[in-house]
């Protein structure tokens, strides 16, 4: 009779013991089951939100209103501190003015190549040219000059102008900031200011 008590009591212990087993593989399927809803959900929150963001920043670039550009009728280059004789560039200044930048760039290359005078003042030899009496040929002026004509053509076709009706309305030279050289000397620096108009007619 023991015997059979104590076969029972085991049965229903490794009954109750299964039966725990159970719940528990139960219950952690059902926690598992839970942390993946949990995961889906926060990744769809995450995604609306992301959803949201993207919209609001799509209204704001809708919002944005682009100017109208404003035409100019005036492009100026300015060169500060250029390596060059002031009276040089004086010269060649007054040589350029009145000139559209395209003439001025020929006659310049034309100085470049020994091919044409630029009129000088003082005890300077005669050159032979219309209305020259003596000239000289500043070839390393005149490629700084060159320089900032190419400069001053990309800026006039910036503004949006007429090239063809631009000319050069003023420019002029003064002394920069001269270096010391050995034996008391300074050394040549000149600003340059070149400006361009489109002529109204």
């Amino acid at each position: 009779m023991e015997n059979n008590k104590e076969k029972t009591e085991k049965k229903e212990t490794h009954s109750a013991s299964h039966e725990h087993k159970h719940d528990d593989k139960h219950e952690h399927s059902d926690k598992a089951h839970e942390h993946v809803t949990h995961v889906r959900d926060k990744d769809q929150k995450h995604e609306h939100a992301k959803d949201a963001v993207h919209e609001k920043k799509t209204e704001v670039k809708e919002v944005k209103v682009t100017k109208p550009k404003v035409k100019k009728d005036v492009a100026v280059v300015w060169g500060p501190s250029v390596h060059m004789s002031k009276r040089h560039g004086m010269y060649i200044c007054s040589f350029i003015k009145g000139k559209s930048i395209d003439n001025a760039m020929e006659d310049l290359e034309k100085v470049i190549l020994i091919k044409k005078a630029v009129p000088f003042k003082g005890e300077i030899p005669h050159r032979k040219g219309k209305g020259m009496m003596s000239g000289r040929y500043p070839v390393a002026a005149s490629k700084l000059f060159l320089t900032m004509l190419k400069n001053l053509k990309g800026n006039v076709l910036f503004n949006g102008m007429d090239l063809d009706k631009t000319r050069i309305s003023s420019a002029y030279t003064n002394w920069a900031s001269r270096p010391q050289r050995r034996g008391g000397q300074k050394g040549k620096r000149a600003s340059v200011m070149i400006e361009a108009k489109e002529l109204s007619k």
